[in-house]
């Protein structure tokens, strides 16, 4: 098939640092090279990837701007309609779904990377003929009714994660965005609490900083605490191969949460509360626990507790079995040959077979 992705402008693909959406564009992006088919990623100059990149303009334009977005966006759209013949565009920003109207007759996947969003949501009502990825059936289920919807996980490749039968270290971590929401406060005091270190990636954004400098700052300075600052895959891998848990103590309904995955890959258990996709991704027991409160997070993590008598192989194996990659292009790819052939129903090109 011939596939167009269009990324955000925002954040490299793949990230260097933070960045999920764009993280899943790379994988699509090379998985399906991968698979012999004709990939045209359209994002930031300073991509890598094995898919042809187009890309407006050179670096990542970060922070997310509207206007960027649309310019971006457009663009790809105009490059989309203008120069090449596509099977399917996959979107990753929601500005394409109104750009789509200027490119009858070639199907649009678009997924949902976000919370439920009113204004998002307006627009979904007013374009009815994408075809939806929901990234959680959480994520599905508190979105509008959409005519066309498919629920797929996110999926990695998992040799790029390592993993170790047991955990090198006495540490437990947390990984994300330094955010209320994310819960990195409560994983320190839940570590504080179990008489544990805790190594605490991530950054602070914008509209993040108050919140931080009163709830956070004194916090990452305790001595139980090792603050890495943001990190890439490279200090992530062993940080979380060595690590005796990941905390995520989420304070929202959270769509997805790829650190949760990215854990499981190196078989090193998730200790999260029941917030948004945490109950339909952690297996009790087999890839993680689902903590019911502060005070059984702080029990799971306590030396000698839970997590010390994982089998942090049985995680591996089953998280490769249900988050890899190859099992994320091969619905990815069942998603495209129906949406073309939904097209094709309507007067547009015939659905092609899928490698």
């Amino acid at each position: 098939m011939r596939i167009a992705l269009v990324s955000t402008p925002f954040v490299a693909v793949p990230p260097r640092l933070y960045g999920g959406t764009e993280l899943i564009v790379a994988e699509l992006a090379d998985g399906l090279v991968e698979r012999g088919h004709h990939v045209t990623l359209f994002a930031t100059g300073d991509s890598r990837t094995r898919a042809e990149l187009r890309s407006l303009y050179d670096v990542a334009q970060w922070p997310p701007e509207m206007l960027v977005d649309l310019d971006h966006v457009s663009w790809a759209m105009q490059q989309i309609a203008e120069r090449d013949t596509f099977d399917v565009v996959h979107a990753h920003s929601a500005i394409a779904l109104a750009c789509a109207r200027l490119l009858p007759g070639v199907p649009l996947v678009y997924t949902i990377h976000h919370e439920r969003d009113e204004k998002l949501s307006a627009l979904y009502r007013n374009c009815g003929d994408a075809h939806y990825i929901a990234i959680s059936d959480d994520q599905r289920r508190r979105e509008i009714p959409l005519r066309d919807v498919t629920v797929i996980h996110h999926g990695l490749d998992a040799t790029k994660y390592q993993h170790a039968p047991r955990a090198a270290g006495d540490h437990v971590c947390f990984v994300g965005r330094l955010a209320r929401v994310k819960g990195p406060h409560t994983a320190i005091r839940a570590a504080i609490a179990a008489g544990v270190p805790i190594r605490v990636a991530g950054e602070i954004h914008p509209p993040d900083e108050a919140w931080a400098a009163a709830e956070l700052s004194d916090l990452l300075v305790h001595p139980m605490v090792r603050f890495l600052g943001p990190i890439g895959l490279p200090q992530k891998a062993p940080l979380l191969r060595d690590a005796r848990a990941l905390l995520a103590p989420i304070a929202w309904h959270e769509p997805f949460g790829l650190i949760l995955i990215e854990s499981m890959l190196s078989g090193c258990p998730v200790v999260a509360f029941a917030r948004g996709s945490v109950p339909e991704l952690v297996e009790e027991g087999v890839t993680g626990f689902v903590a019911e409160s502060f005070e059984h997070m702080v029990t799971l993590i306590r030396p000698g507790g839970a997590v010390d008598r994982f089998d942090r192989v049985r995680c591996r194996e089953r998280a490769v079995e249900r988050f890899g990659r190859d099992r994320m292009i091969a619905e990815h790819l069942a998603l495209y040959a129906r949406a073309n052939g939904l097209a094709d129903a309507a007067g547009a090109r015939p659905a092609l077979a899928i490698a």
